[in-house]
């Protein structure tokens, strides 16, 4: 029996929280905030991606599950999904993109000795992804879940203009 603290919570150790309360802050993240304060929704995103929660709803009842658990892993409390999609709509986003920089500064200092150091430093990247749902008496080879779809991502380097176009099946 795991008496330990979870692989979550051990991870968050390498996260620099000072770096995030300053952007935070920057931004005015907590003003006007009752129930789900920035850091926790960092944490809920966070957790939600790592485990492959796919909507709301989907991170809503896997949070449920943990109980006690989430305490340990830094979460207060689970979160309703209504909650989570007012501070999605309503948090500013630049937040989260001054977070993501203070981490690439942080993997750029910790790589400085690497021959691809200047890469990390300059690269630029978009990535989105989608599912495009089809109908099975058309497309009987798109089996998919319950839904028959295929799934397209993009993932761009911005300087150079390269990038992967992908679509792959289910």
């Amino acid at each position: 029996m795991n008496e330990g603290r979870t692989v979550f919570a051990q991870l968050l150790d390498f996260l620099p929280k000072y770096e995030f309360d300053k952007c935070v802050a920057r931004y005015h993240g907590n003003r006007r905030v009752r129930k789900l304060p920035a850091y926790e929704q960092f944490l809920v995103l966070a957790f939600a991606q790592l485990i492959w929660r796919e909507s709301l709803r989907d991170i809503e009842t896997c949070l449920a599950s943990f109980g006690s658990k989430l305490y340990h892993a830094g979460i207060r409390q689970p979160t309703a999904r209504s909650t989570l999609a007012d501070a999605n709509e309503n948090r500013d986003w630049r937040i989260f993109a001054d977070f993501a920089q203070a981490l690439i500064r942080q993997a750029a200092t910790l790589y400085a000795d690497e021959p691809f150091r200047f890469e990390l430093q300059a690269a630029a990247y978009a990535l989105d992804s989608t599912t495009i749902d089809l109908c099975l008496s058309l497309f009987p080879w798109a089996a998919f879940r319950h839904l028959p779809g295929l799934g397209g991502g993009v993932f761009l380097q911005l300087r150079r203009l390269a990038g992967v176009c992908q679509i792959v099946e289910g």
